[in-house]
């Protein structure tokens, strides 16, 4: 079975699990997980406030399935708000487990919030 890539989002990672991410059992740390989705997050964030940003809050994650040793990881993102100084970014985490297949399984999602910060690293308005 063919799964396709998520459609309206952007791709905005693409690395593999490492046997140094997982625990003795050969899953993948959550904490790995959400990590990658940080720094997917921010470049997505960046990308659309054209300045440097940080995170500031993590809601909504959901770990669906679990992260293998060797799984292709890509991290997808879609804006969900912009506010005043405030992006909102739903991240969806998929997985190739075969990476000669086609085929991608949705493992986590979560919604990251980041500020647009200046080079004092306060809070900056957000210019549309």
């Amino acid at each position: 079975m063919k799964t396709p890539y998520p459609e309206n989002k952007h791709a905005s990672l693409r690395t593999l699990a490492m046997p140094a991410d997982a625990n003795p059992s050969g899953d993948i740390f959550g904490g790995w997980i959400m990590s990658q989705m940080d720094i997917a997050g921010a470049s997505h964030a960046r990308n659309i406030t054209k300045t440097r940003v940080v995170t500031v809050a993590v809601e909504a994650m959901t770990f669906h399935l679990p992260v293998f040793v060797g799984d292709e990881v890509s991290c997808y993102c879609e804006t969900k708000k912009v506010g005043t100084t405030s992006i909102s970014v739903h991240i969806e985490t998929w997985v190739r487990r075969d990476r000669l297949m086609d085929e991608i399984i949705l493992v986590t999602e979560g919604v990251y919030t980041f500020v647009a910060i200046d080079e004092n690293r306060k809070p900056i308005k957000i210019e549309s």
